[in-house]
């Protein structure tokens, strides 16, 4: 897997352009995504991650401020994916209790 080095200390591009947090396999998206669903500081994200540094923390937050937009239609359109998986495939319990008659 090829990175590329971007201006953010801890942040470096995958192969696919995709940011993510440096010598880890988080891409920056996730811990946003987190930051958002639960409001939670730079400091509970480090509780919930240990094994990210505040650095590493700080800097993928910094680069989401710089790439917000960007960021958060990506964060759109996999809501919408999400969305769309779970409309069109039920989950094979509601399948079963559905086809028992119970849902």
């Amino acid at each position: 897997m090829s990175f590329v080095e971007t201006r953010y200390e801890h942040v470096v591009l995958d192969e696919n352009s995709i940011p993510t947090i440096s010598g880890t396999t988080m891409k920056v998206i996730e811990l946003v995504a987190e930051r958002l669903a639960y409001g939670w500081s730079p400091e509970e994200l480090h509780f919930q991650h240990p094994y990210l540094s505040l650095g590493q923390i700080h800097s993928a937050l910094a680069y989401y401020w710089d790439h917000q937009e960007e960021l958060e239609q990506n964060l759109e359109q996999r809501l919408k994916y999400v969305d769309q998986m779970q409309g069109s495939q039920p989950s094979p319990l509601a399948a079963r209790l559905r086809s028992q008659g119970l849902r």
